[in-house]
């Protein structure tokens, strides 16, 4: 019932009835075109070239919505008077002409549609009221010649007629507009790549976020922590554990500095940012004076890594050294980063240290560490070997020297 006479049915009615209006100009236009060329006193003949403009006018909108800014203009139009979702309509103007082509078959039948429920609109309620206001004259003519139905009953059929055709056009407007005013093919995978890209963006930043200021805040707390228990008894290191803190501290706004500068909305993330293999000895100084020494076997040729590969390597290090600082504490620790077939191996191992408590919301270095590796087609695992020791490898197959 609402379909009919509820506040979906006024509002249709309303954008229908805009239609009707948008199409005037083109009909008004194209009748002056033919009566001047063809028009005479027959009145037969002047309703067939009523009929002959709005067949001519209508090509002439068609052309009209071929304009880009129409799609955005008819789309807020049916959005506001419930034709379509907001999921469901176009927001942006049309780029390409297979866009344009479905904005003007909308706009034409939103015409013609608007036009026939407006003329309806118009004409059948004077004929009701007099139907209503002489309901046994005589005199009444009625174009289809005479009728044994009652004049009352006749104007109530009239009355319906408005009604029905707007809930049959408004009905047909609401079905094909997310097919004629919504995204084209071409427009929803485009859209799906920028989602992609942006949440990507998302997770590189958050990697990055992750490894340098998780990092630097666990090196830090494990300092002050350790330089606090011997603040009295040993000076000495206390002031060593004080330098470590300044020194990881600069680093780590250092960094963050550089991932804040990627949340600028005017750039994307570069994949250039962020530290690589030739700051590993500042890394490795900062564990040791954290108290976790690293014996270090680093093959040749590291130096000439494509970019991408040693920023991921590196940040694998990190996190992986963050978490013997983390989980095992103050151990030692014994690190591979070796080139072999094309392929950079990084292994990391370190003794299980005393069960430590894990802080609330963990867990995200692991999963962190297998991303980074699968970015470059590599891997990445962590465990215990069963000798008491916790393992990380991970391999980063280099671009072009891959079989």
């Amino acid at each position: 019932m609402s379909a009919l006479i509820g506040r979906s049915a006024a509002l249709r009615w309303v954008h229908l009835v805009l239609g009707g209006a948008l199409l005037m100009p083109y009909w008004m236009l194209s009748l002056v075109l033919l009566i001047s060329r063809f028009g005479d006193q027959d009145p037969g003949r002047t309703v067939l070239l009523q009929f002959l403009a709005l067949a001519l006018a209508l090509p002439m909108a068609a052309v009209t919505a071929l304009v880009p800014l129409v799609r955005v203009l008819e789309s807020t139009a049916a959005r506001a008077l419930g034709l379509g979702g907001a999921a469901e309509l176009a927001t942006t103007p049309s780029q390409s002409w297979a866009a344009r082509r479905r904005t003007a078959a909308w706009y034409v039948q939103h015409l013609l549609l608007g036009g026939i429920v407006s003329g309806l609109s118009l004409a059948v309620q004077p004929a009701v009221v007099v139907l209503l206001a002489f309901p046994h004259h005589d005199a009444i003519p009625l174009w289809f010649g005479e009728t044994d139905v009652p004049l009352p009953l006749l104007a109530l059929g009239l009355a319906t007629l408005p009604v029905l055709a707007n809930a049959a056009a408004g009905a047909w407007l609401a079905r094909t507009a997310p097919a004629l005013l919504g995204p084209t093919p071409d427009e929803k995978l485009a859209a799906a790549e920028r989602r992609a890209l942006a949440l990507a963006q998302r997770n590189l930043l958050a990697r990055e976020l992750h490894d340098s200021v998780g990092h630097a805040l666990s090196a830090v707390g494990i300092q002050a922590a350790a330089a606090g228990r011997v603040l009295a008894s040993s000076p000495e290191f206390v002031a060593e554990a004080l330098r470590a803190i300044e020194e990881t501290a600069r680093a780590a706004v250092a960094e963050l500095d550089t991932v804040l500068g990627l949340l600028r909305e005017d750039q994307l993330a570069d994949p250039a940012a962020g530290p690589t293999l030739a700051e590993l000895s500042s890394l490795l100084r900062q564990l040791e004076l954290a108290g976790v020494p690293v014996e270090t076997r680093a093959g040749p040729g590291l130096a000439a890594l494509p970019g991408e590969v040693s920023r991921a390597a590196y940040r694998i290090v990190q996190e992986g050294l963050t978490n013997v600082l983390r989980h095992a504490g103050r151990v030692p620790a014994a690190l591979r980063i070796e080139l072999a077939d094309g392929v950079l191996e990084l292994e990391l191992s370190n003794p299980v240290g005393a069960e430590r408590p894990s802080r609330p919301g963990g867990g995200r270095g692991l999963p962190g560490m297998a991303e980074r590796a699968a970015v470059l087609s590599g891997e990445c695992a962590a465990g215990p070997t069963g000798d008491g020791r916790w393992r990380l490898a991970a391999r980063l197959p280099i671009e072009g020297e891959t079989s």
